[in-house]
């Protein structure tokens, strides 16, 4: 059994590389070539643009692949969604397509584009944001990019993919609605999820990418605390679940081990020793599975 996976091209392909890294694989992307080489027999990969991943993987081309969650809904592709990886190279990992206008237009929300001219690259997801909105003679034009720098000129309104908002505030936009929240999805093609050995290696995918996501930021302390200032130690420890305490040979001492932000740790560790903590021990993380 060999599994064909399709990974992004383009804006998240460093991140989707580096994901694999910590979650165990390595992946080799290599001059021009469109077939990456991964330390897996089991894996096949092929890169390609998010915005085609999920027809190809709804045609069964492809098992299985990484895409937006935008990008599901755009080509109404019947797929199952087997994992949440909310990742970027920058930014949240979230990001949502958003409806924005001139900073004097006098468009408030969508009920207003009647009769106008609406630019984007999402215009199977704008045409049903329209008609949700009861707008039926509104003209969708497919935008190859630099949508911002449209309106007013070129069209009354843009349908556009956005973190932070701030390329739209450059291009003195403002936004009137968002259209849909979207991150990274795992998708599966619904009739290889019928092979058991497939469905198993994509669930195993699935469970260490989002264990390597959930590490990103965090750090395991190891703790050697006193038994009579255990207390104390755990009322300070912040973590994803409860502290881990195991006995050592000594019986005056136990062990505890906890994940927590790296970023609480500089100041954490000085208070720990201070309580009356010792062997403390930082380690960094790959993967933390719930």
């Amino acid at each position: 059994m060999t599994l064909r996976l399709g990974i992004p091209k383009g804006s998240l392909q460093e991140a989707t590389v580096e994901l694999f890294h910590r979650a165990g694989w390595k992946v080799n992307i290599s001059g021009r070539s469109y077939f990456p080489s991964i330390d897996d027999p089991g894996i096949h990969l092929t890169l390609l643009r998010a915005q085609e991943m999920a027809r190809y993987v709804e045609q069964g081309l492809l098992d299985a692949g990484l895409t937006g969650y935008d990008w599901v809904i755009e080509n109404g592709a019947d797929v199952e969604i087997l994992a949440d990886l909310v990742y970027s190279k920058t930014g949240s990992g979230k990001a949502r397509w958003v409806l924005a206008v001139p900073q004097d237009s006098p468009i408030k929300s969508g009920k207003d584009l009647k009769g106008k001219r609406i630019a984007t690259e999402a215009v199977n997801l704008t045409k049903r944001y329209l008609e949700k909105n009861g707008v039926t003679d509104a003209a969708v034009e497919f935008s190859w990019g630099a949508t911002e720098v449209k309106p007013p000129d070129l069209a009354d309104a843009i349908v556009e993919i956005t973190e932070t908002g701030a390329s739209l505030r450059e291009n003195n936009l403002r936004i009137v609605e968002t259209v849909l929240e979207t991150n990274t999805k795992l998708i599966a093609n619904r009739e290889s999820l019928k092979d058991p050995a497939i469905r198993r290696k994509l669930e195993q995918i699935a469970m260490l990418l989002e264990g390597a996501i959930l590490a990103q930021g965090k750090v395991g302390l190891m703790i050697n605390v006193p038994r009579n200032k255990l207390d104390a130690v755990l009322g300070v420890l912040p973590a994803l679940q409860k502290p881990t305490v195991s006995a050592l040979t000594d019986p005056d001492w136990l062990d505890v081990i906890v994940v927590l932000d790296e970023k609480l740790a500089r100041d954490l560790i000085p208070e720990l020793k201070r309580i009356g903590a010792s062997g403390i021990v930082e380690l960094p993380l790959n993967k933390v599975i719930l």
